[in-house]
C-alpha cells in the first residue's frame, strides 16, 4: 500500500535561497510532492527561472524576491502571501549568507553586521511572520537551514558558525513557544555540499581533500540529498517531531 504521510497536495510553502543550490533542491522535491512553492531569493528574474522550470515540470510554483537581510522586504513578502494565498503552511529558511572567510581576529564590522542580519535577524522575522499566518490557520511547519559548524566550529569562519550555532537554538525556542498553535519548528544541518555557497571550500583542493577525509562516506553531498531530509520535516511523516536539529553529513560529526 503507497503512503500518503509525504504527500504536501495543498500545501502552499516558501522556501528562500531557493535560486540555487539546497534551496532550489528543497523547492523542486516540495512541489514535486504536490505542494504549491513560492520561490524566493533576491533577485525576482532568478526566482522565476526556478518557478518556470517548476510549472514545465507540471509542478506549482511562483517567485517572489525578497531579501531577507532588509526587514521591510520581509514584510512586503508576507503581505503579498497573505492577499494571495491567505495561508502559510510551510516555510523553510534556507537563504544565508557568509561574507567573510578568514581568522576570527581579522573579522571586519561589515561582514559581521552582514551576517547576522541574514543568519539571525533575517531568520528570526521570517519565522515570526510565518508563524503568526500559521497561528490563524492551525499551524504548520517552519524548518531552519543551518549548518553542522553550528556544533563545532570551523577555522576561517567564526561569525559563520556562530550564528549557526543560534540558528539552533533559535529553532528550539520557536519550537517550544509555537507548539500550542500546532506549529512545528526544526533544523536541517548540512554536511559538506556541493554548491556554489560552498565554494571557497571546493576552490582550496587542500581544505577539500581535509574536509572529505574526516567524513565516513568519503565524498561531499549533492544539494538534493539534502531535500528529503526537509520533505521528512515539513510532512506528516515527522508530527511528532519538533525542536529537532537533522544532521546530514556523511558522518563528519560522528
Amino acid at each position: 500500500m503507497a503512503t500518503k504521510l509525504f504527500d504536501l497536495n495543498g500545501k502552499t510553502a516558501l522556501v528562500t535561497g531557493a535560486s540555487r543550490g539546497i534551496g532550489q533542491a528543497i523547492a523542486e522535491l516540495l512541489a514535486e510532492q504536490g505542494a504549491h512553492v513560492i520561490i524566493s531569493s533576491r533577485r525576482q528574474e532568478d526566482c522565476e527561472q526556478v518557478a518556470q522550470a517548476i510549472r514545465e515540470a507540471g509542478g506549482s510554483a511562483e517567485a517572489m524576491a525578497c531579501h531577507i537581510g532588509e526587514l521591510q522586504q520581509i514584510t512586503d513578502i508576507f503581505g503579498k502571501i497573505r492577499e494571495r494565498h491567505g495561508k502559510l503552511d510551510i516555510l523553510v529558511n534556507n537563504a544565508a549568507t557568509n561574507p567573510f572567510f578568514g581568522h576570527i581576529l581579522d573579522t571586519d564590522v561589515a561582514a559581521f553586521q552582514k551576517t547576522v542580519d541574514v543568519n539571525i535577524r533575517g531568520y528570526f522575522f521570517m519565522s515570526v511572520e510565518a508563524g503568526k499566518l500559521m497561528r490563524e490557520n492551525g499551524g504548520g511547519c517552519i524548518v531552519n537551514t543551518a549548518s553542522i559548524n553550528a556544533l563545532k566550529p570551523v577555522q576561517m569562519q567564526g561569525i559563520y558558525s556562530i550564528t549557526k550555532a543560534a540558528v539552533v537554538n533559535m529553532t528550539r525556542a520557536f519550537a517550544k513557544e509555537c507548539a500550542q498553535f500546532n506549529i512545528r519548528c526544526n533544523a536541517l544541518l548540512p554536511g559538506l555540499t556541493k554548491t556554489k555557497f560552498a565554494g571557497a571550500l571546493f576552490d582550496n583542493e587542500k581544505i577539500y581533500k581535509y574536509a572529505v577525509s574526516n567524513i565516513p562516506l568519503k565524498r561531499h553531498a549533492e544539494p538534493g540529498e539534502m531535500a528529503g531530509a526537509v520533505l521528512y520535516l515539513v510532512s506528516d511523516a515527522s508530527s511528532f517531531t519538533t525542536g529537532e536539529i537533522l544532521v546530514v553529513d556523511g558522518g563528519m560529526t560522528v
